[in-house]
C-alpha cells in the first residue's frame, strides 16, 4: 500500500503477503441478494484485503465525531479484470447521514495521470461500478459491498436530477435498486494507493 498525503513525507509502503488466497465476496446478509444471471458480462472486480481496514482508520477521526467519510476507488483493467489498486479521499463536507466531494477536478487529476477507471463513485454509471459501506458501529455486519441493479438502479439514477445527498424514489417495475456484489473478489495480494486531499 502507498499513501499519499498532502505531505510527500507522509507516504508509507506496506507489502501483502504474496501467497495469501484471493476469495470471492459472498452474501451475508439475506436482506441484499444477487443473481448469477446478474454476474452475467460484468467484468471481475478485485479490491485489496487491507482496503476496507485502511479505510476505517482513515475515517476514524469522523467517525468518533459521528461524521460521514467518503472515498473513490480507482482502478486498472487487465485482461477483462479491474484492479482498485487507488483509494481516493476527496476533500469533502460529512454530516452525520452524508458526504459530499469537493473538487471533483482532483479526483479526475490523479485518475487520469495513472489511467484509471473510477469503479467505486455512485455516479459512475457503469455495471461494474461498486459502492463500499463500512459500519464500524455495526457489531454484526461491519460492511457490505453493493452495486445497482440493472436495469432496475441504473435507470432510477439516469433520470434523478437532484444533486447531494438525497433519497432516490422506487424502481417503476418494484426491483430495488440495489444488490449484494457477485462480482468483487477480496485480494490479499494487490497493493493500493492512497491519495487523502482533504
Amino acid at each position: 500500500m502507498v499513501t499519499h498525503h498532502p505531505s510527500a513525507a507522509i507516504s508509507c509502503t506496506e507489502v501483502a503477503p504474496y501467497a495469501a488466497q484471493v476469495s470471492q465476496v459472498t452474501v451475508g446478509d439475506s436482506r441484499y441478494t444477487y443473481s448469477e444471471s446478474a454476474m452475467l458480462g460484468l467484468k471481475k472486480l478485485h479490491i485489496s484485503a487491507q482496503l476496507m481496514e485502511v479505510f476505517l482508520e482513515i475515517a476514524r477521526n469522523n467517525t468518533n465525531k459521528d461524521l460521514e467519510t467518503c472515498g473513490v476507488l480507482g482502478a486498472s483493467l487487465t485482461n477483462e479484470t479491474f484492479y482498485a489498486t487507488t483509494l481516493i479521499i476527496p476533500k469533502q463536507e460529512s454530516t452525520s447521514s452524508s458526504c459530499q466531494a469537493l473538487h471533483e477536478e482532483d479526483i479526475f487529476n490523479i485518475q487520469n495521470d495513472r489511467s484509471l477507471l473510477p469503479v467505486g463513485w455512485i455516479h459512475v454509471m457503469v455495471p461494474e461500478a461498486i459502492a463500499i459501506v463500512m459500519a464500524p458501529t455495526d457489531k454484526t455486519r461491519n460492511y457490505g459491498i453493493f452495486r445497482l441493479t440493472d436495469p432496475s438502479g441504473m435507470n432510477v439514477l439516469k433520470e434523478c436530477e437532484e444533486k447531494g445527498f438525497h433519497p432516490h424514489q422506487e424502481s417503476s417495475d418494484g426491483r430495488p435498486l440495489y444488490e449484494q456484489c457477485s462480482h468483487v473478489y477480496i485480494n490479499p495480494n494487490l497493493r493500493f494507493e492512497i491519495f487523502d486531499l482533504r
